[in-house]
């Protein structure tokens, strides 16, 4: 792996950990009740919105600002994102014609897609999903995440780079190749989870992207800050420009009419024809013919080989809550319960809330680093902590947790902090839903790659990224044709046997955001909306160091501006950056979540206050 990459903080999230696992897709979850179908006409056309609805949530859209983000309560359905108020308002549609959860979920994430033109999520992306399903009493977890291409024998020389040190770094460097193209799964995840656990006809879910995509919005602010840097890139291929473009030539500016025709066409074969369109149709041969031209090494046989996986949920107890996350090859659930049971060895709930006690804060800060604990080969980790198995399966014990704070304490630490002469001055979306009938699901999606990619290949509409970039010390140990972990954070939490909390994270600080967000739940007695508008901190800025070469980076802790007190600040020892609302999303975390109370079923929906995601419910 690059050294760079684990040196650059907006890339710890987006590389993968150096397990070269994979997880057999032979495991099915435990049989249960068919799901009976709508039988009632249904159509999630936005025409059928009441009067006003599509203004409003186009105008949060639009707005350059974020909006207000109120929690979403209600009892008999709710939906929650992080961004794209319009595609919650279409889940919410979902739920209010009888669909599921799924259903509200997979409807919500095909609109984001629409809505956000490929950029950064992605109908050839990855999803992950957990799901509880009320009339078994089963949580699953699905994993749509990448495929390497199997005659891939060389990924270590795949070109392209990403770093940090200028802005066009950040955005990519090195000749655009096919190469760095991997076998997204997020179409065959939406098509095999409808399958299990969706009321409503497949075809419905794709009508709100079809008509954004067909009739058009106006041309958004965020689009065209993602399109600014990206010109150039979008400029080489004739198909990918054509997306971006009026008939006059011109990009498109904010306020623009934009229609995607191409990918409103490609929405509706695969809503008539299903999945098979882009994994064994025509989509398919298009796709592998432009990968192909640029040097790719992928294959029709790839496309064709892809299914999703139905793996076990990870679990763990905390604090008279039972914690379901994302299951292996995916790394995220791991990180998530090490760093949980971490919080309880280090007693962060008897010293306080973070924004009370500096102790708090300091102790958070450090363990919250053990992240990176997933990126480093076992060999560097042996040498960190000799002697302590620091496996995937090892690390989810609380036994594991108790000695390495134990070594932490004693200033074992992968998070070592600058001193002040040391101190120089994203992505995915979320989806959670909950139905009427209690069913629960939780999703995160994403295209894994820095807003369309260097290569920028658009076929049909649908964006190719260009993952492998950041990512191919992780694809050499995988192996040719195999799933890789990913860092996605998303889960239940349960309690009394009963589940209270479906919840899901995006973005370079998800980690951090989701540690906080599931100690504000489960140990200071918050509702989701409360913990996301309960100060924080961030994802840390890394200085200096090579966790490869056994020589951890030094850290910069980072905070939003007067959201502290300075005099907790000071009496922490750490160096402290404050960001403001602008920066702040260029770091925080994005932790989305809906509580059900089961006895009531009343429900409180919550979204980030720094987001244009809604939390809906009726």
């Amino acid at each position: 792996m690059n050294s760079q990459f684990v040196r650059s903080a907006s890339t710890l999230v987006l590389a993968v950990a150096i397990a070269g696992c994979s997880a057999s897709t032979d495991r099915e979850p435990s049989a249960q009740a068919p799901v009976q179908p709508v039988q009632a006409a249904v159509d999630l056309s936005p025409a059928r919105w009441p009067a006003g609805e599509w203004d409003r949530f186009l105008a949060i859209e639009m707005s350059p600002d974020y909006p207000d983000n109120p929690a979403g309560e209600g009892f008999n359905g709710a939906v929650t994102g992080s961004y794209h108020a319009l595609a919650q308002r279409a889940g919410l549609e979902a739920l209010k014609q009888g669909g599921t959860s799924v259903d509200a979920a997979m409807t919500t994430a095909l609109t984001q897609i629409a809505v956000g033109a490929g950029a950064v999520i992605s109908y050839f992306g990855i999803m992950t999903l957990v799901h509880y399903d009320a009339a078994t009493g089963e949580v699953v977890s699905m994993n749509a995440g990448w495929n390497t291409v199997r005659n891939e024998t060389d990924p270590m020389s795949i070109p392209g780079a990403i770093g940090m040190e200028t802005v066009e770094d950040m955005y990519g460097t090195g000749a655009p190749s096919g190469r760095t193209a991997l076998v997204g799964g997020f179409m065959r995840g939406v098509e095999a989870a409808h399958a299990r656990y969706g009321k409503l006809p497949f075809d419905q879910l794709f009508v709100p992207a079809i008509q954004i995509a067909e009739a058009g919005i106006p041309f958004t602010d965020d689009l065209a800050r993602y399109l600014e840097p990206r010109r150039s890139d979008l400029s080489r291929l004739a198909e990918s420009k054509a997306v971006f473009t009026r008939p006059d030539g011109e990009f498109y500016q904010v306020g623009d009419h934009f229609t995607q025709p191409a990918l409103a066409k490609s929405l509706r074969a695969i809503a008539e024809q299903g999945a098979d369109y882009m994994y064994t149709g025509p989509w398919a041969e298009k796709a592998v013919a432009a990968v192909q031209a640029d040097g790719g090494k992928m294959t029709l046989q790839d496309l064709a080989d892809y299914d999703v996986m139905w793996v076990e949920p990870l679990k763990a107890e905390h604090s008279g809550y039972t914690v379901y996350a994302n299951g292996l090859p995916a790394y995220g659930g791991v990180n998530m319960i090490e760093a949980l049971h971490l919080g309880k060895a280090a007693g962060i709930a008897q010293q306080g809330h973070w924004s009370e006690s500096a102790e708090s804060l300091r102790e958070a800060s450090d363990l919250t680093f053990n992240m990176l604990l997933a990126f480093l080969p076992p060999e560097v980790a042996e040498q960190i902590y000799p002697g302590l198995d620091l496996s995937a399966e090892s690390r989810i014990k609380f036994e594991t947790a108790q000695e390495l704070w134990k070594r932490m304490e004693a200033g074992v630490k992968l998070g070592q902090y600058a001193t002040p002469d040391e101190i120089k001055p994203q992505h995915s979306d979320t989806v959670v839903a909950v139905d009427q009938w209690g069913n629960m699901t939780a999703v995160t999606h994403s295209i894994n790659c820095v807003v369309w990619g260097k290569t920028a290949i658009i076929v049909d509409g649908i964006s190719i990224g260009d993952p492998a970039v950041s990512q191919k010390a992780v694809i050499a140990a995988a192996g040719p044709g195999n799933r890789l972990p990913d860092p996605t954070e998303v889960g239940i939490l349960a309690r009394d046997g009963e589940p209270v909390v479906a919840f899901a994270s995006m973005a370079t600080g998800l980690h951090q955001q989701t540690f906080q967000s599931l100690t504000n739940v489960m140990d200071f007695g918050m509702t989701p909306k409360e913990a996301l508008d309960a100060p924080s901190f961030f994802l840390p800025r890394p200085v200096g160091g090579d966790l490869l070469a056994g020589v951890p980076p030094k850290w910069v802790v980072r905070v939003m501006e007067g959201e502290f007190d300075q005099a907790l600040l000071d009496a922490t020892g750490l160096p402290i950056e404050q960001v403001t609302a602008k920066d702040r999303r260029f770091t925080q975390g994005l932790w989305i979540g809906i509580s059900r109370d089961p006895e009531t079923g009343a429900l409180s929906a919550g979204s980030h206050p720094y987001s244009k995601g809604q939390a809906l419910a009726y």
